[in-house]
This record gives structure tokens, C-alpha cells and sequence, in this order.
């Protein structure tokens, strides 16, 4: 196999030493050859096992993986999704979908690698070539040659599905996030834009007619289908939200009455996009309709726990627009009031910190502010951030995350929402190079199961 991880190298392995965005694959050639590596491609130098030296040792990789593998990776039936938010439940619906028909489906993204339930993490919403390659053989081993893949704009961006060739790719949404990387919206919607390359000849882009970027994703000789709330190829109309969402779409000129478990329009426009690539695979949209009732969000995605006559809802939302998307969610199923936890990230897009901080406080009735992923960061840093030019005083502040989602559900009285957010289904708070284990859903679960479920 060819390797560019050296913790994954096995006897007779080739390893192929990249240089990457942080880190030099130099540096762990002999850490490769001592785990039994047979061979190494590298730019310079020579080592006790045959040696290949090339001026690009990525473009080395994504010829030899395609020579190798490709026969079989290009068969399979590979969409990808890509956006700032809704990246996760589109794929994940797509794959839910097609196994509920019968149809056996892969997933790869943020949550991890799934075949039928998941299999393992993943470091990154795209993973490394070689891993992403290892993961679709396997996939295809166990008869699953269909597969939904998240794509993520740094992923793009830096060659990780490279060589990969897509039946369909859809794009949701882009809101400012990754700018720390990107630096501008424009050259964030051009590394998504890669995506839409890549299509197969004959496949389908499916593009958010709602979204301002949406003519980035348009692209002329491609098989394009919009959708959107009153506009696009697929039209969405009267929508309704209660304890169900229940809305219609036309589609070929036929209307489709939809109920569904989960909230939001964003969810909507979710269930779309999977519908429409599920379409192109050859599912009759009747076939899909049926479905999706019995469709719910992936772990830690707008996870619903009742608590009494409250509701306490563990969601991913860790950009503005996300944050504002599950607020308005939630207010449309809540009574009462609407508190949240929730805290910004160390080391990346300092810009959203003052503007989640705002959004919070001027929707919510009152906000436990505690700690995201630190990084290489100080809580007192990122707390700066936030509150900077701050008047509203409807908040606390509590760096432990599990005391603070425990105050947070103490403010919980008579048909409230608790809305916990940033970490979804993570397991870990990241602090320097250390991770500290921490679950919101657990421990919501662990309260709920010390106090009662009422």
C-alpha cells in the first residue's frame, strides 16, 4: 500500500514523503523505514531501502494511486457536498436514504467513516489522499460502491481528493469561516469551487439557488440543477414548523408533500440537496419521500433531549450563520425562553468571536459562556475577543464546559431550550497539543439519567 502517514506504514509499504501545510514528510522517513517501509519517494536524498527521488512527490502519489487503484474507484457512485454548514447531514441523510432502499451506502466526513454504523473517527472532514483511498477500497470490499463524502474547502484546497471524480456535488451554503486560511470569500468560494471540476462527465451539480455565491458553483458545460425557496429547479414551498416540519417541493413539473422530523429551513434546503443527488442515482423521488420521515440528524447535529416541558439540544453550530440558523430553529419549537451555552475557538477566524458573542445575547434570554477548543490560545484571550465593545450583561461565564452546560439547564423552568453548542459530537476540548476528554451529548445524557427523564 502507499502510505504518507508513517504511524500507518506496514512491512512493504511504500511511503511517500509530502510536504504539507504544517509538517514536512522529510522528517519521518526513517520513523517509515524502521516500521518496515519497502520503498521511499521522496524529493532529495537516499536511504537504506530503494529510493525514489521526484521534484513533486504529491503529483508522484496521485499518479501512482490512480494507476494503481483507479479501475475501481472510478466505478463506484461517489457524491460530494461541500459548504460552511449542512455539509454532515446532507451526506449524512444521502447515506441514511439509500440504505433504507435497499441501496448500500458509504459515509465519509466529519463524524467519521461509516458502512453500516460507523466504523472509525476521522482526523478531518477530508482526509489525506492515501487514507481516503484505503477508505473507499474498503468500502467497495464490502460491497458498498456508492458513497457520500464531505468536502471540505481546506481539503480541496490542499490536493486531498485530487484524482477523485464525482457522479455528483452539491453545494449548501458559504458564510464567512476559514477566512484565517482563505483570507478572502472569494478565494474561499474558489476552493470549493474545486469540487465542480471534478464532476464526471454527465454528473450533476446541485447548486443552493438561495445563496448569494451560488453563480460560483454554476459552471458552464457542467449538468447544473438549482434549489431554493421559491426559486431553482426544485422549488420549495409551504413550509410549516411545529413538532414536525412538513413542506412541498415540484420537481419535473410534479409537486411533493414532505413531513419530517427535523426543524429549520436549513434543514429543508438539506433534504433537498440530498433528494435531488439521490435522484440522479437513479432513486424516483417518490421513493425518497417515503424516507424521509424516518430520517433523523447525525450525532451532536440539532440532537433534541426533553427534560420535563423543556427541551435541551446539542447542535455542531460553531459559525454566525450556523449559531443564528439554530436559534431560529429552536424558537420555532420553544414557548418559553431560549439559553445558551457555548464558547469560541482558540487559533482560528478571531472575527467571529465578537459577532457570535452578539448574536447570542441579543436572541437569547441569557448565555453560560464557556470554552470551545483552545488551541493554542488562552480562554482569557478568546473571552477579550468576545466581549469586545460589549454592553449586555445577559450572561455568565464558566470555563468548566460541563459546569456550564450543567448551569445551563438550571435556568430551565416551564417550556424552555437549553441550546448547547460548537462541539456536536466531538469527544475532546483541545487545549496546546493535549485533548481533554468531553462530550456535550454525554453529558446531557449523564444528567438526564441522574435526574430523570420527565
Amino acid at each position: 500500500m502507499i502510505r504518507t502517514d508513517s504511524r500507518k506504514v506496514m512491512p512493504g509499504d511504500t511511503f511517500v514523503a509530502l510536504k504539507g501545510f504544517s509538517s514536512n514528510g522529510n522528517e519521518y522517513i526513517d520513523s517509515a523505514i524502521s516500521k518496515g517501509a519497502a520503498r521511499i519517494v521522496c524529493d532529495e536524498g537516499s536511504y537504506s531501502v530503494p529510493t525514489i527521488n521526484v521534484p513533486d512527490t504529491r503529483k508522484w502519489l496521485e499518479e501512482n494511486l490512480e494507476a494503481e487503484y483507479g479501475s475501481i474507484v472510478s466505478q463506484m457512485k461517489i457524491v460530494g457536498v461541500t459548504g460552511t454548514n449542512g455539509k454532515t447531514s446532507t451526506c449524512f441523510f444521502f447515506y441514511t436514504a439509500m440504505n433504507m432502499l435497499g441501496i448500500k451506502c458509504a459515509y465519509l466526513g466529519t463524524i467519521g467513516f461509516y458502512l453500516d454504523g460507523k466504523v472509525r473517527s476521522l482526523p478531518n472532514t477530508s482526509v489525506d489522499l492515501c487514507d481516503l483511498y484505503e477508505y473507499l477500497l474498503e468500502a467497495h470490499s464490502q460491497g458498498y460502491d456508492v458513497v457520500a463524502l464531505e468536502a471540505s474547502s481546506q481539503g480541496l484546497d490542499m490536493g486531498r481528493l485530487n484524482t477523485i471524480s464525482f457522479d455528483a456535488a452539491a453545494f449548501t451554503n458559504l458564510t464567512e469561516e476559514h477566512l484565517d486560511y482563505h483570507q478572502t470569500m472569494e478565494k474561499y468560494a474558489l476552493a470549493k469551487q474545486i469540487l465542480f471540476r471534478q464532476l464526471k462527465p454527465g454528473g450533476l451539480a446541485v447548486v443552493n439557488a438561495d445563496d448569494p455565491y451560488a453563480g460560483y458553483f454554476l459552471l458552464e458545460g457542467n449538468k447544473n440543477i438549482t434549489y431554493g425557496f421559491g426559486q431553482g429547479d426544485i422549488n420549495i414551498t409551504d413550509c410549516r414548523f411545529g413538532d414536525r416540519t412538513e413542506f412541498c417541493f415540484t420537481a419535473e413539473g410534479r409537486r411533493y408533500d414532505v413531513s419530517m422530523q427535523m426543524p429549520g429551513t436549513y434543514n429543508i434546503q438539506n433534504i433537498i440537496c440530498m433528494a435531488a443527488m439521490m435522484h440522479h442515482l437513479g432513486v424516483p423521488y417518490e421513493d425518497i419521500v417515503r424516507v424521509i420521515p424516518e430520517l433523523s440528524t447525525p450525532n451532536g447535529r440539532y440532537n433534541v433531549f426533553n427534560y420535563g416541558t423543556n427541551k435541551i439540544i446539542v447542535d455542531y453550530a460553531h459559525t454566525p450563520d450556523a449559531m443564528e440558523k439554530t436559534i431560529e430553529a429552536a424558537r420555532g419549537i420553544t414557548k418559553g425562553n431560549i439559553y445558551t451555552v457555548f464558547g469560541c475557538p482558540g487559533s482560528r477566524d478571531r472575527y467571529k468571536r465578537p459577532v457570535m458573542l452578539h448574536i447570542a445575547l441579543t436572541n437569547c434570554a441569557f448565555n453560560i459562556i464557556t470554552v470551545d477548543d483552545l488551541n493554542n490560545e488562552t480562554a482569557e484571550e478568546i473571552l477579550h475577543d468576545m466581549f469586545e465593545g460589549n454592553t449586555l450583561t445577559n450572561y455568565e461565564i464558566e470555563l468548566n464546559r460541563k459546569e456550564a452546560i450543567y448551569k445551563g439547564i438550571s435556568h430551565l423552568q416551564d417550556n424552555d431550550t437549553l441550546l448547547i453548542m460548537g462541539k456536536g459530537h466531538e469527544d475532546f476540548i483541545k487545549v496546546g497539543k493535549d485533548r481533554i476528554p468531553h462530550n456535550d451529548v454525554q453529558v446531557v445524557k449523564e444528567f438526564l439519567e441522574r435526574n430523570g427523564r420527565q
